[in-house]
């Protein structure tokens, strides 16, 4: 899959957990389990670049005498999950004419 659409999906879906509620990031690695495999390597980039966007705040709870770092989505970060909704139509438009064409190939 191409990077950058594995890419916009990716925060589509992590926004789309947010969405939900707010969210740790352990918790959202394993909500998002089944949908796509995501590391701590890989997650973490995400949100530090979802929250410079203005799509999330972070705040910090203690949990078991240490911080924990939450995340809740913002206006912004629902207006990204719009976006990428109207976009997939597009792609999807696209796909089903590229197997439409190629019936059988």
């Amino acid at each position: 899959m191409d990077s950058q659409m594995k890419k916009g999906m990716m925060e589509a879906c992590i926004l789309s957990v947010l969405s939900r509620g707010d969210s740790y990031g352990y918790q959202l690695i394993k909500d998002l389990e089944p949908i796509m495999g995501l590391s701590e390597s890989t997650l973490y980039p995400v949100l530090r670049r979802l929250e410079a966007a203005g799509c999330l705040t972070v705040y910090s709870v203690e949990h078991n005498s240490r911080l924990r770092k939450y995340y809740a989505i913002t206006d912004e970060g629902r207006k990204r999950i719009a976006d990428f909704m109207d976009e997939w139509a597009e792609v999807k438009r696209v796909y089903d004419f590229i197997a439409e064409v190629n019936v059988g190939v």
